[in-house]
């Protein structure tokens, strides 16, 4: 069988060592199919872009390079210019596509040229100085003005969630802009209960009703009715306003970090539109919150200051140091946490994160505490959101129930995850996809529908976590605090008594207020309208923990001479059933997210209880292990290969004994047989294309980058070259250099013979990069994968003796690791 051999004789012993099952070949984006088609189009990921690093090795290719080695350097980074015949650099040259992936080599040395350029200028006068000090600083800036602004928004949405939530239960007569709370403070009225509260009218009040069966149906009637409206409303502005802004946003951020070009994924009309739509949809009484999509809010601000900076406007890498301090200050404000902020950016949203960007990070996120700590939109005088007041002891014996609900939550999460994702996928491959707005409205109403009759599920999610986490004192009169206890007694108030009507009837009301969280969060979680996941995980493990602590304290109680508990006894039986609500919070939402370290400083700064650092972590660690046993991803992270972005985990192994040939794209030839029909990559030689070659070139294929060889002959590798900058190079050329035609030569050489017959040829070299990331044929997977996931590569070039084989992309990489996970490799798409 004869054999098709484009890059020279020696190719099928060079690639005879290698095997490949020609059922995983997968086609990247910077190669056509077997039929020619397109299979992206417009929108392909720079994933499949070749790279331009330009960390510059001298290569020492064969002598009809046309150049010399000690020019290259020069030749390289001598001016600004794009090209030697153009003064200026033409517009958008180094720049990104939509729903590319940086070049992180790239823009790191671009940075590192422009801070040589300005130091070096600093010495020409008091204006370069006063230049280079705004240069120094302007990081810190743009860091101070994100937080700023993300302190602000975050009191205004507060304010106005609270004031929303209300509003379906009723208004303020005299100040219809008052909350229920507000309202209540402003008659001079302690109680905020309905019938001592003058100046708050419920809607059936509004109406007229009176009678008690009246009055409760007018109220579950207006509850369904703002509860539909506000999420019709949420879904509307997302709809036509920014489709970007719906759900949690960390996964997509989380990818945007990692290096993947989102346009308008952090743009204005994107925060405006989150903004609203987290009122609304927190208001309207959905099984969401509105946390996770601060960080989405923040990341907002970092992208629009950042163009205030050219420093970072311009540069994608600088860009996501930026975006690393903005998700910290994001969960800063989320929570009241800046200390967390700071690790769950480092543990959870960051793919790269230096030293300097944890400071700024930690200035970021305390500059918007600072803030909204101003603000006080909670009214509490307390920047954590639950705040607890008591210090009473825990004890050895207890952490058998914190590892027990620490494995709940962890046994929680995976439910949660896996039923999640089923129903998102069965969304996606259904017409119910096609019907956001109906899906969010049919959600809503049921979510109303049956909340209303249970307390717990009626009132605001963070004011149920704020009542399980506190404690049972003499004041209290609720349900919860029902307990059969003789006040009279100085004991009384260390000392648990028996569970009275109320509790039982509250135990039974939080039972099934778990249940409908749970279930109803699977079908919430992923609609069309911003929806965060930290809160709806956090009461269904806080209801979890209450519970059995309950159960605890009746334990400890029944058994009090026990040699057990004996030592819990002493003076009162002293167990907290709000310690262990704050457990099963943390228990549940490091099931669901696998957060850990950044989990538990998020918790004692939420609570103020840093005595309890112990429990948290050992229920966090439970949860993490039961959880990572049933299944490895976190939500956010499943969600991410749900949707198919191009993002390469860095927290991941890989096992496999596979290498560089079994991945590369083309794989033609095994055994001097040709078992694919895959084409030949597009290559562009250094000095022999005219430039009307070049364009058909670029018209008739879709790849998003070309190697430059010496010859179609030798195949020896030169450089590497982005369709992007070739393009703008060439429109450039055309429009502003006189004599350029369609027969001039393209050359991408350090020199152009001075006597070429024919028309003015085109010397391109500036654009090239001429030291692409280089691996062989032979080179482990393993150590593939550890390249793109620490250098942050789009690709890689496989060659022989200098000689180009074919190229890996991340795309590729991705589909490989699939494969090998037996799952489908074309998931692999920006859905």
């Amino acid at each position: 069988m004869a054999v098709r051999d484009p890059y020279g004789e020696e190719l099928e012993s060079l690639l005879a060592s290698s095997m490949e099952d020609p059922e995983t070949a997968s086609t990247s984006y910077g190669i056509r199919s077997s039929n020619g088609a397109s299979l992206r189009g417009r929108h392909q990921s720079s994933d499949e872009e070749l790279l331009d690093s330009v960390m510059a090795r001298e290569q020492h290719l064969d002598t009809s390079a046309g150049f010399a080695n000690k020019n290259m350097e020069s030749d390289r980074f001598q001016g600004s210019n794009i090209m030697d015949t153009l003064e200026d650099l033409p517009p958008g040259i180094g720049q990104y596509e939509d729903f590319h992936t940086i070049d992180w080599l790239r823009d790191v040395a671009r940075d590192r040229t422009r801070h040589r350029q300005v130091i070096k200028k600093k010495q020409d006068g008091f204006i370069e100085s006063v230049k280079g000090a705004h240069d120094a600083w302007s990081g810190w800036m743009c860091v101070l003005l994100v937080g700023l602004a993300t302190g602000s928004l975050a009191g205004i949405i507060d304010i106005g969630a609270s004031w929303l939530s209300d509003i379906k239960e009723g208004i303020c007569r005299d100040a219809f802009w008052l909350n229920k709370e507000q309202c209540c403070w402003s008659a001079n009225d302690t109680n905020i209960e309905e019938a001592s509260c003058s100046q708050w009218y419920t809607w059936a009040k509004m109406m007229g009703v009176s009678s008690d069966g009246g009055s409760y149906i007018t109220s579950y009637i207006f509850y369904i009715l703002w509860g539909c409206m506000f999420a019709l409303m949420a879904a509307m502005f997302v709809r036509v306003f920014a489709p970007y802004a719906c759900g949690s946003g960390i996964p997509e951020i989380k990818t945007i970090l990692s290096g993947f070009i989102i346009r308008g994924y952090l743009g204005k009309w994107t925060l405006l539109t989150k903004s609203i739509g987290m009122m609304l949809s927190v208001a309207s009484g959905l099984s969401l919150g509105k946390e996770g999509p601060y960080v989405h809010v923040a990341c907002c601000w970092g992208n629009i200051f950042s163009y205030l900076f050219p420093k970072y406007g311009s540069n994608e890498a600088k860009k996501r140091e930026v975006l690393s301090a903005a998700s910290a200050a994001g969960v800063s404000v989320a929570f009241g946490a800046p200390i967390g902020g700071v690790l769950f950016s480092l543990e959870e949203v960051s793919y790269y994160f230096p030293l300097k960007t944890l400071w700024r990070s930690f200035f970021c996120a305390l500059a918007a505490a600072f803030v909204l700590r101003s603000i006080n939109p909670f009214g509490n005088d307390h920047l954590v959101m639950f705040y607890i007041e008591y210090n009473e002891p825990w004890y050895l014996q207890e952490l058998i129930p914190f590892v027990l609900i620490g494995a709940l939550g962890g046994l929680y999460g995976s439910l949660f995850i896996h039923m999640n994702l089923k129903w998102c996928r069965y969304r996606k491959s259904t017409s119910l996809g096609k019907y956001p707005i109906i899906e969010v409205l049919v959600v809503a109403f049921i979510t109303t529908l049956l909340s209303f009759p249970n307390p717990y599920t009626r009132m605001n999610t963070s004011e149920m976590i704020r009542q399980l986490v506190s404690r049972c004192g003499p004041e209290d009169n609720t349900d919860l605090c029902g307990y059969q206890r003789n006040f009279t007694d100085p004991q009384a108030y260390t000392s648990n008594a028996p569970v009275g009507e109320g509790v039982r009837r509250a135990l039974w009301q939080l039972f099934l207020a778990m249940v409908f969280k749970g279930i109803i969060t699977i079908f919430t979680f992923g609609m069309k309208v911003p929806s965060g996941l930290f809160i709806p995980s956090m009461a269904v493990g806080a209801i979890m923990g209450r519970i059995i602590g309950i159960g605890m304290e009746q334990l400890v109680l029944a058994y009090a001479d026990s040699p057990v508990f004996k030592n819990m006894c002493q003076g009162g039986c002293m167990v907290t059933p709000g310690l262990y609500a704050m457990v099963g919070a943390a228990a549940a939402l490091g099931g669901v997210t696998r957060m850990t370290v950044s989990l538990v400083v998020i918790m004692f700064e939420l609570t103020g209880g840093l005595q309890y650092i112990v429990p948290l972590m050992l229920a966090v660690l439970a949860s993490k292990w039961v959880g990572d046993a049933l299944g490895r991803q976190g939500i956010y992270d499943a969600h991410i290969r749900l949707n198919g972005y191009p993002y390469l985990d860095n927290k991941e192994e890989f096992t496999h004994t596979t290498i560089a040939a079994d991945v590369m794209r083309p794989r033609c030839w095994r055994y001097g047989l040709e078992v694919r029909n895959d084409p030949p990559l597009c290559v562009i030689t250094q000095e022999t294309m005219t430039l009307e070659q070049m364009e058909n070139l670029l018209k008739d294929t879709e790849h998003n980058g070309f190697p430059v060889v010496v010859s179609m002959e030798s195949q020896y590798l030169v450089g590497f070259v982005t369709r992007r900058d070739l393009q703008l190079a060439i429109a450039n050329a055309r429009k502003n250099i006189d004599g350029v035609v369609s027969d001039s030569i393209v050359y991408f050489t350090s020199q152009v013979p001075s006597n070429i017959p024919g028309p003015t040829p085109l010397k391109l070299r500036r654009i090239l990069d001429l030291a692409p990331v280089t691996i062989t044929d032979q080179t482990p997977m393993e150590t593939v994968v550890e390249m793109f996931r620490k250098l942050g590569l789009r690709q890689t070039l496989v060659t022989v003796n200098g000689r180009l084989l074919g190229i890996i992309t991340k795309k590729d990489v991705l589909r490989h690791i699939v494969q090998l996970q037996n799952q489908d490799p074309d998931s692999i798409l920006f859905n």
